[in-house]
């Protein structure tokens, strides 16, 4: 096969990673919060019942913003039903997900969680604008967040809750463009009231830090004339507009299903052509930032397909327990190098989610949790992807895809850390041959190759389950040469890299 190529420069960046790029996701949908990381009486389980087996992942793993409580289920919410005595809360049904939420975990349990994760692990906290509005969100805002000597500030410290939630980054709603969304509307109706919500929210603190509802994704039909809408409305009272995609094999179409970072990067790339069209019909100095704070693979026809049998209101059901094999890690690594290959404007994204549902990390009521094949790019992209990025231009051998056309078989980013460490991110698409590469290193202080190690195997579907959890990990690989400031490789058939120099 032919050889990849590329040239790093320090002159020649995309921009500073924002620490929330590696944010996740925390759903009350199905086992993500009970039996994910909430388990009373399991063996793991302190006092508060945060299983601390799944503690010690999720550090592992390196999540920073941790968005809550949905998804579709927010729109569904009301914040007052999750705080207090738990044994006062209400039992409601949940729309979204076709469940029966207890509220055993709420507002007080998520900030707890949070501070037990670390310092890095942010509240990023959705308001619903589906069910509910201005009036609710500002409520949740001050008992969150003010001090003391108000009605609901009280009600927070008599609840336990002396210390304020701290919570900057707000999303205001979910997914409101989908009609699957309680509370449905139009870009205009939406914009209006996200609008007077944003106004409203930074009257009573105006560091708030708000995310508008952007397209649930690239082929909704109103695609960007939603974000143009929306942001001619609320453009100087938001930072972020939001993203949402999520890839699977359409059809047993492997090819283009490994090629899915195509259309994110496009995705990503239209939003931000969008948005600065809206700032420069406004003539407005601002930038409007991305917050691509749901992604990942999902199999989303086995859900719609599960979605019509259901007929009770079950607490916690197994829904959405994606298993993933080597191959959806290679693809979901492709899509943490297009996150960071546009880390100039996206500056929030959150893996959905972080237990159980379509997650790095699985767990069984009363017994183990493991990592899934795609904990590991994650955990990998997260500790090494700090820095700068460095604008990387591949020369690629291609590949034929059906939804997609031609696409590179390599696809890189790579970031410099400030000590001047360089790691390299990089996945061969080849389902079958190995991929020779050859990177020109250019003005960077670099002798040695530190490691490189490749998620691989020569059974693509091999995945990791309760019975062998440990059945797929990255392992090192040999050869790799840094030598007269030219770095050689050969990257395995359908892998996941990461080549750190030093």
């Amino acid at each position: 096969m032919s050889t990849a190529r590329f040239t790093l420069d320090p002159a020649f960046t995309i921009g500073e990673v924002n620490p929330r790029l590696f944010g996740s996701f925390v759903e009350h949908l199905g086992r993500c919060v009970y039996t994910g990381i909430f388990e009373p009486g399991h063996p793991t389980a302190d006092a508060e019942g945060i299983r601390t087996d799944v503690l010690e992942l999720v550090r592992e793993l390196g999540v920073t913003a941790i968005r809550y409580p949905g998804g579709n289920f927010v729109s569904g919410y009301k914040w007052e039903d999750s705080v207090g005595p738990a044994e006062n809360r209400p039992r409601r049904l949940d729309l979204a997900w076709h469940s029966t939420e207890t509220n055993r975990f709420g507002l007080s349990e998520y900030i707890d969680f949070l501070r037990k994760v670390g310092p890095q692990a942010e509240p990023m906290m959705a308001v619903n604008l589906g069910t509910r509005g201005v009036a609710e969100a500002l409520e949740l805002q001050e008992y969150a967040n003010h001090a003391e000597g108000t009605a609901l500030s009280d009600l927070r410290v008599s609840h336990g809750d002396k210390d304020p939630f701290g919570i900057r980054l707000w999303c205001l709603g979910n997914e409101m463009d989908g009609p699957w969304q309680t509370g449905h509307k139009t870009a205009e109706e939406y914009g209006r009231i996200a609008a007077e919500t944003a106004r409203a929210m930074r009257q009573q603190d105006p560091n708030v830090e708000l995310v508008a509802c952007g397209s649930s994704g690239q082929s909704m039909p109103t695609f960007a004339e939603w974000e143009a809408t929306v942001l001619q409305e609320t453009y100087d009272l938001v930072d972020y507009i939001s993203l949402h995609a999520y890839y699977w094999p359409e059809d047993g179409d492997v090819d283009s299903f490994l090629a899915s970072a195509v259309d994110m990067e496009s995705f990503i790339e239209n939003v931000v052509a969008t948005a600065d069209h809206v700032g420069a019909r406004l003539k407005s100095k601002k930038k409007i930032n991305l917050s691509f704070d749901e992604w990942n693979v999902w199999y989303l026809p086995e859900w719609e397909a599960h979605a019509k049998t259901l007929k009770d209101w079950p607490e916690a059901p197994r829904l959405l327990e994606d298993n993933y094999s080597v191959t959806d890690a290679v693809v979901f690594g492709s899509l943490l190098i297009a996150l960071l290959r546009h880390a100039d404007r996206v500056t929030v994204a959150c893996l959905a989610q972080l237990v159980n549902v379509i997650a790095p990390i699985m767990t069984e009521p009363g017994g183990a949790a493991w990592r899934q094949t795609t904990f590991f790019p994650f955990a990998q992209a997260a500790q090494y992807g700090r820095g700068q990025v460095l604008d990387v231009r591949v020369d690629s051998p291609t590949y034929q895809t059906k939804k997609y056309g031609e696409a590179d078989l390599l696809h890189a980013t790579a970031v410099r850390a400030e000590d001047g460490t360089v790691t390299v991110f990089a996945v061969n698409r080849s389902r079958t041959e190995a991929l020779p590469l050859e990177v020109a290193l250019s003005g960077l202080d670099l002798t040695n190759v530190v490691e490189h190690s490749a998620l691989a195997d020569a059974d693509p579907d091999a995945r990791n389950t309760l019975d062998d959890p440990e059945r797929v990990a990255p392992h090192p690989v040999e050869g790799t040469e840094l030598k007269d400031g030219r770095l050689t490789a050969v990257l395995e058939p359908l892998s996941w890299n990461v080549i750190r120099l030093g």
